[in-house]
């Protein structure tokens, strides 16, 4: 919203009434949880001009495009195939950052959301929210995994560097922007003096701090 010059507002919700409002409001699931039941997610949007609600990212990026196409294009010169392709390698090569990061999540978040987001994480792993961080050897070992799936990605980026820093060279897209989000809350998660972030910052000559502080400005929630 922010890079296509969209007006909006933010309304926040907290994690256990995310399904019940969009059940309320209409807003289909946006995939299904372990046991087949429906799973709603956030972000979601309500444009007061056509009267769509609509939740997932991707999605909510593809009704943007085609609502208002005077905007700057998160798809731009017809790569939304690409685009939409990156998603998945994304999230295989950060897939190692999660342990890391979910149990800091949990200092981040109100009360109500705070209960609902240790009590559900707790079930999925099995253990307490802080036993989820690994230790030792396998600390190592995982973290290392997570370098090397944000090598995958530096891969990409670094076949167009000649052009420019972002994966279409000088070209902002969907893949950067989303890119940058997860960044960006790695950074306000671990926070910006953690030994985590600074080494992930450090991370292939420094590219990842780079591709945020490149982006920083649409970073502002309204």
């Amino acid at each position: 919203m922010n890079y296509k010059g969209i007006p909006y507002r933010t309304e926040w919700v907290e994690y256990p009434d995310i399904a019940p409002l969009s059940k309320k409001l209409g807003i289909n699931p946006t995939s299904q949880n372990e046991d087949g039941s429906p799973a709603y997610t956030l972000p979601a949007i309500h444009d007061p001009s056509t009267g769509t609600y609509i939740a997932d990212s991707i999605v909510i990026a593809e009704y943007l495009e085609k609502t208002y196409p005077d905007t700057p294009s998160v798809f731009p010169n017809g790569t939304i195939g690409l685009q939409k392709a990156f998603g998945p390698s994304f999230f295989k090569a950060i897939n190692a950052a999660w342990p890391f990061i979910l149990p800091y999540v949990s200092s981040k978040l109100n009360p109500r959301s705070d209960e609902y987001f240790r009590r559900t994480r707790e079930i999925a792993y099995g253990k307490k929210l802080e036993d989820v961080v690994p230790t030792g050897n396998t600390r190592t070992e995982e973290w290392k995994k997570l370098g090397k799936g944000l090598e995958t990605i530096q891969s990409y980026l670094v076949s167009t560097d000649d052009k420019g820093p972002y994966m279409l060279g000088d070209t902002i897209s969907w893949s950067d922007l989303l890119l940058f989000s997860f960044l960006y809350w790695f950074k306000i998660i671990w926070g910006e003096d953690s030994a985590e972030w600074k080494d992930v910052a450090s991370w292939n000559g420094g590219r990842w701090e780079a591709h945020l502080n490149a982006l920083n400005k649409y970073s502002t929630v309204v």
